[in-house]
């Protein structure tokens, strides 16, 4: 079961399609969501490519080859190379938690760095020039 603050929703991004935001302001280093993770096995994974799942899943297992989809929010959060949260992975637990990287207003869209580190600027598969 996926824990979260209440206050968190799902709404319309003006990133990227849906993205999650907040009611009530998150202070800095907050957890946020802990997200169970649904494991994607490394021979499932061109098949799943060639899905809209494509889209939400994130790396997973020790040489990264397998994947997970994070239940939740968690497969919804956007990526922002100036996130206000970032993701902390748990493979023993097999969750994927969401923390406030900084003070996040009401009202303010939670976004993380898909690459890990918040500060990391290594390009994505995606254009993200204008995240």
């Amino acid at each position: 079961m996926a824990h979260h603050i209440p206050s968190i929703y799902v709404a319309s991004s003006p990133l990227h399609g849906r993205g999650i935001f907040t009611t009530e302001e998150i202070e800095k280093d907050s957890i946020i969501e802990i997200c169970p993770i649904l494991f994607l096995p490394e021979k499932d994974i061109d098949l799943i490519n060639q899905t809209i799942i494509h889209d939400y899943f994130f790396e997973w297992g020790e040489d990264l080859r397998a994947g997970a989809l994070a239940l939740g929010y968690g497969s919804i959060y956007n990526h922002s190379y100036k996130p206000n949260a970032y993701y902390s992975v748990d493979m023993e637990y097999e969750t994927l938690s969401i923390y406030a990287f900084k003070n996040i207003k009401s009202g303010e869209e939670i976004t993380i760095n898909y690459n890990g580190n918040p500060k990391d600027k290594t390009p994505i598969w995606f254009d993200a020039r204008k995240i």
